[in-house]
């Protein structure tokens, strides 16, 4: 089987979230952090634990379809404010708006390159 480039898998990975309407969108690459435990972290937005719970699903059956990959662990659906998924080499956060206001991770890899995705109507 044919090896996926993280480019492509962070890509596949921010179509599942756009098709459950996660919000808020950002990436960070931390690829030239020698401490950093992963390449990429995607950081996104949902309105509800339902929605997150949906995007995180969403992104679990998008990225094994398109892919064949699946993650390596996944916690957090139980309350559903703050699911972590983890592919290797990206780090998938998809919170409420509350936790991530409060855990400001953007913040806390700020020496990353962060980029905000523009929304998708």
């Amino acid at each position: 089987m044919k090896e996926i480039t993280t480019k492509k898998l962070m890509d596949t990975i921010i179509e599942g979230i756009r098709n459950r309407k996660g919000q808020r969108i950002v990436t960070i690459d931390l690829r030239k952090i020698k401490e950093a435990p992963v390449e990429m972290m995607i950081i996104c937005e949902g309105q509800s634990n339902t929605q997150v719970s949906a995007i995180a699903d969403e992104v679990d059956d998008f990225v094994r379809t398109k892919t064949h990959v699946h993650p390596l662990s996944v916690a957090g659906l139980e309350n559903a404010e703050w699911v972590a998924m983890d592919y290797g080499t990206i780090f998938v956060h998809i919170m409420q708006r509350e936790p991530r206001a409060f855990y400001d991770i953007e913040h806390l890899w700020a020496d990353g390159k962060i980029t905000e995705l523009p929304e998708v109507l």
